[in-house]
């Protein structure tokens, strides 16, 4: 298995193909692991790389460094470890790595997708909920993660519910220090001085990050455009693979 060593930390990551790279960031909490339905048609001719950002799937768990640009700076320096200069793929809070790396570090991307993401928060009542949420993981993170994870997904899906719970529960809890971070993140003030391309690609019927935020998002970022993946919740790339990897092929 392939890990890179960056800022202190092990980090877990699978590299395959040839070609323009993609390099994919799963959301929160999950790993590279959920990029595995897409990935056959896309190494035909690209390099791929999934990375299993820190504190989650195989890569270390520290108790350090589980912010936002924390991670981004780790991101950051596996792009440069692998030598490449990608399209950075990001679902979820990976698509806010996605979208703070680009701004940080325009030079090595070359293109972002934001898949069913940003999450910044446009009503009261939804950051109400992810205050809920942080209180409930302290204490019954297994039943939280029950609860809310079925909202993942548009339909009755109960083996990737079940799969996602897992890789959830093995995940560190660290990583909780991301969420009452992200209560705070507002990315909209700065989206006019993104230089690198983005495309916000997102489900119909996502019940976490409606469509509300991508449109507006799109609508303060120069060049921006929004592509909607009918009958799909927050993980589209899981839920309807093929018309997922259709999209990104288009998009990238």
């Amino acid at each position: 298995m392939p890990y890179a060593t960056v800022n202190h930390t092990r980090l877990h990551y699978e590299d395959a193909g040839a070609g323009p790279a993609l390099l994919f960031l799963h959301g929160w909490g999950t790993s590279g692991r959920v990029w595995q339905s897409c990935l056959p048609d896309l190494v035909r001719d690209h390099r791929v790389v999934t990375l299993d950002w820190r504190g989650c799937g195989r890569s270390d768990h520290p108790a350090e460094g589980n912010t936002i640009a924390g991670i981004v700076a780790d991101v950051a320096a596996v792009i440069e470890t692998l030598g490449i200069h990608p399209t950075v793929v990001g679902s979820s809070i990976g698509g806010i790595f996605a979208t703070e790396l680009a701004l940080a570090r325009p030079e090595l991307v070359e293109h972002v997708v934001a898949v069913d993401s940003p999450g910044y928060w446009p009503s009261t009542g939804m950051l109400d909920k992810v205050h809920d949420l942080r209180e409930r993981l302290v204490d019954d993170r297994a039943g939280t993660f029950e609860d809310w994870v079925p909202n993942w997904v548009a339909g009755a899906a109960p083996g990737l519910v079940a799969w996602t719970i897992r890789q959830l529960l093995d995940s560190g809890v660290h990583i909780d220090e991301l969420f009452t971070e992200c209560t705070t993140y507002d990315p909209r003030p700065r989206l006019g001085d993104l230089k690198v391309p983005i495309t916000y690609l997102h489900g119909e019927l996502d019940a976490e990050i409606p469509l509300e935020v991508p449109r507006t998002c799109a609508a303060e970022t120069p060049g921006a455009r929004v592509h909607v993946l009918a009958g799909c919740g927050h993980l589209p790339h899981q839920e309807n693979p093929r018309a997922f990897t259709a999209a990104l092929r288009e998009i990238a």
